[in-house]
């Protein structure tokens, strides 16, 4: 089930780094990316099975790194897979083998994501943030357009979803 992330500013975590190498997961952070700016999710024959909304996001981050003289990079698994919060651990040795070469890692990602890459790089110098937060759920209708297009329709959840008696509290004692 896909999460719903917000960007934070990490401005000021980044401040004293040469090198930074950016860190996303295939799904929820582009999905939501496209949600915030209206935007397709994606485009096959525009884009392949890359996110453009999400690809312009990356790129609003590196441009002012790079003005500042500080070196970026992307890491991301480009094709989506159902595991893909669930690094296996040919994943986890190849973001070590490319974030050996940086100071910092940012991850565009939930909390699991940031601790994937925290547990990877755990014997390296490197440091890792969180450039977004976990605000609740994806509640969304998927739409397909021709040719090959899918865009995500956000329908934001409630704060405390009831269904049935179930997720009601119920004084056992009265029954």
């Amino acid at each position: 089930m896909p999460i719903h992330l917000e960007p934070r500013d990490v401005t000021a975590d980044l401040e004293g780094f040469n090198s930074v190498l950016i860190v996303s997961c295939p799904i929820c952070p582009p999905m939501c990316v496209s949600m915030q700016k209206k935007k397709p999710f994606i485009e096959f024959f525009k884009h392949g099975l890359k996110t453009q909304a999400f690809e312009d996001y990356i790129a609003s981050i590196r441009k002012p790194l790079e003005q500042r003289g500080i070196r970026t990079g992307v890491f991301t698994m480009r094709v989506p897979v159902p595991t893909m919060c669930l690094w296996t651990e040919g994943q986890r040795n190849r973001l070590l083998r490319r974030a050996k070469d940086y100071d910092a890692v940012l991850v565009l990602g939930c909390d699991s994501a940031t601790y994937t890459a925290k547990d990877a790089l755990k014997e390296t110098g490197c440091q890792v943030f969180q450039a977004m937060r976990v605000e609740t759920i994806t509640n969304a209708i998927a739409k397909f357009r021709f040719p090959l297009t899918v865009e995500f329709d956000y329908r934001p959840t409630p704060t405390r979803t009831r269904i049935g008696r179930y997720n009601e509290h119920v004084d056992r004692a009265q029954d």
